[in-house]
């Protein structure tokens, strides 16, 4: 008898487990099934001194369907975010080799080429001018006087001269504008063209990084044009 007791307390225990550890594993997601299965289950064992209300199974429902519009909601952003991932990738791609306009104080001179860019203004100014800095001493080499300016984009070419007249070593120049506007000497980040060297796919919230030829990476949504 004591054998018989022992083995039939032995099988019990282990079913016992087996099925607490599968209902462990099984309620860690609870579907719409379950809930409704719990929802009967409460109004069937309910104190009937102390009723469920209307309104208390409403808000219940309420819950839960918020609940489960959340996760919808995540998964749909998280399928929307990896498709707009994929097409900034191939936009990106398409980009090397090419030259793009984007804000930089710095701009790549090479034998014989020309540094160009882009100054925006917020306002008309009577005196815009762009200077040309050698990072190597911090003296200006060149002064390029734009003269009165209204309100939007500015242009401007440096041909590689200095204001001496002689050509400048290639390298990476600073590029510093000002202008007069409302009465004070302002500085403006200007818009430099760079050429694209390659793209890479950051983590994170880096995000897509262009990278420019001689200036290093700036973020894909820094490119203002695409020439």
């Amino acid at each position: 008898m004591t054998g018989i007791n022992t083995n039939s307390g032995l099988g019990v225990t282990t079913s016992a487990a087996t099925s607490t550890s599968s209902t462990t594993t099984n309620t860690q997601n609870l579907g719409q099934a379950d809930f409704l299965t719990l929802m009967t289950a409460q109004m069937t064992h309910q104190d009937p001194t102390q009723p469920m209300t209307n309104g208390d199974f409403l808000s219940q429902m309420a819950q839960f369907g918020t609940v489960n519009g959340i996760q919808g909601l995540q998964t749909s952003f998280d399928n929307f975010a990896a498709s707009m991932t994929s097409n900034q990738t191939l936009q990106a791609s398409n980009l090397v080799g090419r030259s793009v306009l984007a804000p930089s104080n710095q701009g790549l001179l090479s034998a014989g080429g020309a540094i160009k860019g882009s100054i925006d203004l917020s306002g008309s100014s009577p005196d815009v001018t762009v200077k040309i800095i050698d990072p190597s001493t911090g003296s200006v080499i060149r002064n390029i006087d734009l003269g009165s300016q209204s309100a939007g984009t500015v242009p401007f070419v440096w041909d590689g001269n200095t204001n001496a007249g002689n050509p400048a070593s290639p390298g990476v120049y600073q590029v510093q504008t000002e202008s007069m506007l409302n009465g004070y000497n302002t500085t403006l980040t200007p818009n430099i063209e760079s050429q694209v060297e390659s793209v890479s796919v950051g983590s994170g919230t880096q995000g897509m990084q262009v990278n420019l030829t001689g200036l290093g990476s700036i973020n894909f949504s820094q490119v203002k044009q695409i020439l």
